[in-house]
C-alpha cells in the first residue's frame, strides 16, 4: 500500500452522515456535494420516502430471495411496466443493479461465433461482462464512428455482431451519437446495446435517455435506478423475447436476491415525478451550462457534452489530489478522479451536478476553482 499512497492512488472511505442533498455532513463536517449522482434530487424526495416507508411496513425490509424463488412481488411487476413503459420497449426485466444488469446480457446474449464492438471508454460493468462472454470483443474508439464502421466491415465472418455503448460516458461526460451509430447498425445488421445510467431522467424532451434525444430506439436498453432515478436496482428494457431470454439465462438476475419491495414502489414514484414535467431536468442543465461554460472562460479544460458528468482536467495524480484536497479545505467535496479509473496524465475533478444545486452554491464553487486554480498555476 505504501507503493499505491507514492503514486498518488490511495483511496479510503468517506462517511456520509445525512441524507443525499447539495450540502451534507461529511466525516462529521458540513460539505457542499460536486460528487453526487442524485441529478434530479430525488433520492430523499418526500414522495419517494413516503412510497417506501409505505410498502416497507406492507412487505418487509428484505425480498427473502431471487426473483424465480420467492422474491418476486406485485412491485417488481409494476416496476418493470412503469420502465417499459418509460423507454417505449415491449418489456423490461429489473436486475438488483446496473452492474448486474449490463454483465447479465452481455455474458448470456452474446455467444461463441458472435462478436461485440465495444466503445473503448465503456463502463466497467460492460467491460466485465464483455470478458465472461464467449464472444470475441473488438474495442474501437470512443464516439469514433468511422473506427466503429472499420471494425464492423472487418468483423463480417461472424454469426452475429453486437455493439455496445454507454449513453452518457460517466468518467468524460461525453454523450455517443447514438443516430449515427444505429444508421451503421443497420447497414452492418449489428444488435445495438446501450446503457443509459446516466442518460436516464436527464437527456430527451422528457428525460427518456438518449434514444429520446436522437429519436431513434436502440434494440437493447440497460439502465440504473441509481442515478436520476434516486433509489437502487438496474434494469434491462428490450423486446418480450429479449427479456423472456434473460429471464431463464442471464445468471445475474436468476441467482440474485431480488430487490426489496419497498425500493420498487418509491422507484415508481421517482418516474411519475418525472412523468409529470422537466422542470428539474431544465433547472439541472441550466446549471451544467454556467459551470462548463464559467470554468471554460477562467482557463480550464473541460470536457464532456451538456450532462450533468463536469470532468475539469488537472493532469498528473498528486496534483488532482491536492487540488481535491484545497477544495475541501473549502468545504466543497469533490474528489479527484485517478488512475486506473482514468488513463495516465489524464486525473481530473469530476464535479458532477443536481437539480438541487441553488445558484449561490454554483457562485461558491467557482469562486473556489478560481482561486485554487490561480493557487496552484493551472489557470493564469
Amino acid at each position: 500500500m505504501n507503493k499505491t499512497r507514492d503514486v498518488g492512488l490511495y483511496r479510503e472511505l468517506r462517511t456520509m452522515n445525512t441524507p443525499p442533498g447539495p450540502e451534507m455532513w461529511i466525516d462529521g463536517r458540513k460539505m457542499l456535494v460536486f460528487s453526487s449522482n442524485n441529478y434530479l434530487g430525488l433520492a430523499n424526495e418526500e414522495r419517494l420516502v413516503h412510497s417506501a416507508e409505505k410498502v416497507l411496513r406492507e412487505f418487509g425490509v428484505g425480498s427473502s430471495g431471487s426473483r424465480l424463488i420467492t422474491g418476486h412481488t406485485d412491485w417488481h411487476h409494476r416496476l418493470e411496466v412503469k420502465i417499459a413503459s418509460f423507454k417505449e420497449t415491449e418489456a423490461a426485466l429489473l436486475f438488483s443493479s446496473g452492474y448486474l444488469a449490463n454483465v447479465g446480457v452481455l455474458s448470456s446474449l452474446p455467444e461463441k461465433g458472435d462478436v461485440i464492438l465495444s466503445d473503448r471508454l465503456n463502463h466497467a460493468s460492460i467491460i466485465d461482462g464483455c470478458r465472461l462472454s464467449q464472444a470475441d470483443t473488438v474495442v474501437y474508439q470512443h464516439i469514433d464512428m468511422e473506427d466503429l464502421e472499420k471494425k464492423l466491415m472487418a468483423s463480417s465472418s461472424y454469426r452475429r455482431r453486437f455493439i455496445v455503448t454507454d449513453g452518457v460516458f460517466s468518467m468524460d461526460g461525453t454523450i455517443v451519437p447514438l443516430d449515427v451509430l444505429m444508421s451503421l447498425a443497420k447497414k452492418y445488421d449489428a444488435c445495438v446495446i446501450i446503457d443509459d445510467a446516466h442518460a436516464t431522467g436527464v437527456l430527451g424532451e422528457n428525460g427518456k435517455g438518449t434514444s429520446e434525444y436522437f429519436g431513434v430506439q436502440p434494440d437493447i436498453v440497460i439502465g440504473t435506478l441509481s442515478k436520476a432515478i434516486g433509489t437502487e436496482g438496474g434494469f434491462v428494457a428490450g423486446s418480450n423475447e429479449l427479456i423472456e431470454f434473460l429471464l431463464n439465462h442471464a445468471r445475474t438476475f436468476i441467482f440474485q436476491t431480488a430487490m426489496p419491495p419497498a425500493i420498487c414502489a418509491a422507484s415508481c414514484t421517482a418516474f411519475e415525478i418525472i412523468e409529470e414535467g422537466n422542470i428539474k431536468q431544465k433547472v439541472l442543465l441550466s446549471n451544467v451550462k454556467k459551470i462548463q461554460t464559467s470554468l471554460r472562460e477562467m482557463g480550464y479544460t473541460v470536457i464532456g457534452d451538456c450532462t450533468p458528468i463536469i470532468p475539469v482536467m488537472i493532469g498528473g495524480s498528486h496534483e488532482a489530489v491536492l487540488f481535491a484536497e484545497k477544495l475541501q479545505e473549502n468545504g466543497i467535496f469533490a474528489p479527484a478522479i485517478r488512475p486506473p479509473t482514468v488513463p495516465d496524465g489524464e486525473s481530473r475533478i469530476r464535479l458532477t451536478v443536481t437539480s438541487d444545486h441553488q445558484p449561490e452554491h454554483i457562485d461558491y464553487l467557482l469562486e473556489c476553482f478560481y482561486s485554487i486554480g490561480k493557487e496552484l498555476n493551472i489557470i493564469l
